[in-house]
């Protein structure tokens, strides 16, 4: 009987701990880009300039990250329609992330 009291507590406290990492996403603009240049932000499908690029973000366009941190300079994000935009539907893909900045509430 002990032995289930224990693997009940470990099973709540693991629920728990998922909770407490989860991760909601931050909201990114497109900036930072040089307008007498190609003016646009690739998204890839990797975090890589070696892999296919699906879009070209112009400036000003509204992301919202997927994961916490950037891997190797990139970040994974998903396209947003609008700052109000909570429908999860924009393209995915990844971002170099010098040319996204961070948007404050």
């Amino acid at each position: 009987m002990r032995a289930v009291k224990i693997l009940a507590v470990l099973a709540a406290s693991g629920a728990m701990a998922s909770a407490v990492f989860a991760y909601s996403g931050e909201d990114f603009v497109v900036c930072k880009l040089d307008p007498a240049g190609d003016n646009f932000l690739a998204m890839r499908t990797c975090g890589s300039s070696k892999c296919r690029m699906i879009e070209r973000l112009g400036p000003d366009t509204f992301l919202s990250s997927l994961e916490p941190y950037s891997e190797k300079g990139w970040r994974q994000v998903m396209i947003k329609y609008g700052l109000q935009d909570e429908s999860y539907r924009g393209t995915v893909g990844w971002v170099y992330d010098k040319y996204i900045c961070r948007i404050e509430y």
